[in-house]
């Protein structure tokens, strides 16, 4: 019988309610990890290492061999660790391929005019469908906007890691009003991914600990069609639609979004740094001043 059970380890980090993870073969003890953040102290505007550090460690005692590192999508509240964990391991990085149209977005935002909008800063793109393996565990992508133009979701034998797509069912379903995103485009997407086999396991990449729960990020697809607090009782895609953009109208500017993306859609990667070796973000000054996230919703298409 194939082996399709990864041993699945989250990592919280609290200061973004983020979960990275390693997942592994046991068979073979060797392992992806996804999604991980780069700490960035918003008061100095330092990044650091520390939580990344913490998956490097674990891979280290686990005697585990990293052979990729996965991004979801291009992340608007967290910087992503991708290239430091590269650094580290070796391991090539993804993303799916939809991330050129994400950047031709930002790319007009920011205004970086020789900016390469071709997914080139990271060493795959992966297309809806496309299969690879880790160990000997078989895993499907697939692809998931919604959230972004270019957001995936990784199936790893019997575990699919959604990030910003579901939350765990107390916690509903991702927001969509980013540019590029789209809440007819989450509704299908989470509708694929519940397609999956009930006995899925879900891991989510967000917890905002609902009621102040502790954090949690595995469901499996049965209880996420079951409980989820979107989609219990089977609810219509216009239905989705609307309840989904109104909650959208009410969520604050993400604190991180400017700064992020610049950095994301590099693939992690910060600026070059300048003749004084200091890299610099370039943020637009009142670009979204008058209508805060309206103007973001402006730029959707």
């Amino acid at each position: 019988m194939p082996n399709n059970h990864p041993a699945v380890t989250g990592f919280y980090h609290q200061d973004t309610n983020s979960i990275a993870y390693v997942a592994a073969d046991p068979a073979t003890k060797r392992c992806a990890i996804i999604d991980p953040v780069l700490d960035f102290d918003r008061t100095c505007r330092g990044t650091h290492t520390t939580f990344a550090d913490r998956m490097v460690a674990f891979v280290r005692e686990q005697g585990l061999t990293v052979e990729w590192i996965l991004d979801t999508h291009p992340h608007a509240d967290h910087f992503s660790a991708a290239p430091y964990l590269k650094e580290v391991f070796g391991a090539p990085t993804t993303i799916g391929e939809q991330i050129v149209h994400v950047q031709k977005i930002w790319k007009e935002i920011y205004n970086l005019p020789d900016f390469p909008t071709d997914g080139s800063q990271w060493d795959r793109l992966f297309k809806d469908g496309e299969h690879f393996r880790i160990g000997e565990l078989d895993v499907e992508v697939i692809f998931s906007p919604g959230h972004t133009a270019a957001s995936i979701t990784y199936v790893i034998g019997d575990a699919a890691f959604v990030h910003d797509t579901l939350f765990m069912p107390d916690g509903g379903t991702a927001r969509a009003d980013f540019p590029g995103g789209d809440a007819r485009a989450l509704y299908r997407s989470i509708q694929r991914i519940l397609e999956l086999p009930p006995e899925t396991r879900v891991f989510t990449g967000h917890d905002y600990q609902p009621g102040d729960r502790q954090p949690r990020w595995e469901s499996t697809v049965a209880e996420q069609r079951a409980h989820n607090t979107h989609f219990r009782g089977g609810v219509s895609e216009d239905a989705f639609v609307q309840t989904r953009e109104a909650r959208d109208r009410t969520l604050a500017f993400p604190a991180l979004l400017l700064d992020a993306l610049q950095i994301n859609i590099r693939g992690g990667r910060l600026p070059e740094p300048e003749a004084n070796g200091v890299s610099y973000l370039k943020i637009p000054l009142n670009y979204f001043h008058e209508t805060g996230c309206a103007a973001i919703r402006e730029l959707k298409d």
